[in-house]
């Protein structure tokens, strides 16, 4: 199994920024793709960003391009989402996910890509 937990949620006004932490214990692979999806209320789960371990192959949804970025520490088995110029518009539940295996690209976006769920951590955007 593998445990996923998450840091780093909280509230700033728009125009801040906020870096999400992503720890990966257990049984994970080398190999799996680790992601950040976000929720917000009465909306479905989107992918935000996306990054292959093994080679860094990167994944970022439209609407955070440019203003997100996604990291990993191959050493300390955690990825990042530095997040710039939040907007209102990015306030959600913030969740870390992780593949058991090793995913191709054009599926990175996708949930049911990913096998292991973090509880997910809140951030809130003011205007």
């Amino acid at each position: 199994q593998v445990q996923l937990v998450e840091s780093g949620g909280g509230l700033v006004q728009a125009g801040s920024s906020l870096r999400l932490s992503c720890a990966s214990s257990g049984r994970t692979s080398t190999k799996s793709t680790m992601a950040w999806f976000r929720q917000a209320p009465g909306k479905e789960r989107e992918c935000v960003a996306a990054i292959r371990r093994r080679d860094g192959i990167t994944y970022y949804a439209d609407t955070v391009k440019g203003r997100f970025t996604v990291s990993r520490d191959r050493v300390k088995n955690t990825i990042y989402l530095q997040m710039n110029s939040l907007k209102p518009e990015d306030t959600a539940i913030y969740y870390c996910a992780e593949s058991a295996g090793s995913p191709i690209v054009s599926s990175l976006g996708y949930a049911a890509t990913y096998d292991y769920w973090g509880q997910g951590t809140q951030v809130t955007i003011s205007s």
